[in-house]
């Protein structure tokens, strides 16, 4: 690589973290700003530090309730996800078929939901919900189960499949049953994946708005992303109260994304590239 490439690469780079960096800092300076100044100067800089919005927003919204709400939904969804998705890309990876092109068209299909909008998904799946009586927290965590199988299977099966298939051979020939090969050989292998796979769907279900607001109808169901409702009425809306719970939904998941970082990088790398 020459330098000027480099020095291109680095341009690149510093304007992409700009543009990235960039609404969440405006953002945090809109946070400390009066409902007044937000909306007749919001580019400008705050006339003083005042905590009023923060203050207000920990007084409107019970945080530990919509932690909780979120926490429980994020732990159900990604247990029975990993699950059904994890298992079921482990057959479509590492078994073989009398049939072959079944296995691709099924895995095809299975995939093709990335390309579904989950907007055009809300009323047959509340339609669905109201047919299986499913309410509450039950609501949100099948349709996040559903929403996930095509960007799990997409990473679990090219990894599964870049993994050498010598592995299950010697393991079955050693007496291993399919389980044993399953939890015991491949699970400890596909850490990474598993890990990007959880991290992933964590933060999807953390920032998840759209089904929330048509799903929920209890203010004691709300999760973390429907709090900013709270601060909307029929005639006003208190835009510091939404800037100021949005910083503080934020922050936590910053906190993780930079903490796991470096799993999501090899993970993606290990799911995508190796396949």
């Amino acid at each position: 690589m020459t330098k000027q490439t480099r020095i291109v690469l680095y341009v690149l780079m510093a304007l992409t973290t700009v543009i990235v960096v960039l609404p969440f800092a405006w953002m945090l300076l809109m946070s400390f700003k009066t409902n007044g100044e937000i909306i007749s100067s919001p580019l400008s800089w705050p006339k003083g530090v005042s905590w009023d919005n923060y203050i207000n927003a920990l007084k409107t919204l019970n945080y530990p309730r919509l932690y909780a709400n979120t926490f429980v939904v994020c732990v159900i969804s990604i247990a029975i996800e990993l699950s059904i998705t994890f298992l079921s890309s482990f057959v479509l990876a590492r078994f073989s078929f009398r049939h072959p092109q079944f296995v691709r068209l099924l895995y095809v299909f299975l995939i093709a939901g990335l390309a579904v909008s989950p907007f055009i998904l809300l009323f047959p799946v509340y339609k669905i919900n109201l047919m299986f009586g499913l309410k509450e927290q039950w609501a949100l965590v099948m349709p996040y189960v559903a929403s996930s199988i095509s960007f799990n299977t997409l990473l679990f099966v090219n990894y599964l499949r870049a993994l050498p298939s010598e592995i299950d051979e010697a393991a079955i020939i050693d007496g291993c049953s399919i389980w044993d090969l399953l939890f015991r050989i491949v699970v400890p292998m596909a850490k990474p994946v598993i890990a990007t796979v959880v991290i992933f769907n964590v933060l999807y279900i953390w920032n998840e708005y759209p089904f929330a607001s048509v799903m929920l109808r209890e203010q004691a169901d709300y999760t973390l992303a429907m709090g900013a409702s709270f601060f909307k009425g029929t005639y006003t809306v208190d835009y510091g109260g939404i800037v100021a719970s949005s910083v503080m939904i934020i922050i936590p998941e910053l906190i993780f994304y930079g903490i796991f970082q470096k799993k999501i990088v090899g993970g993606m790398v290990a799911g995508a590239v190796k396949g």
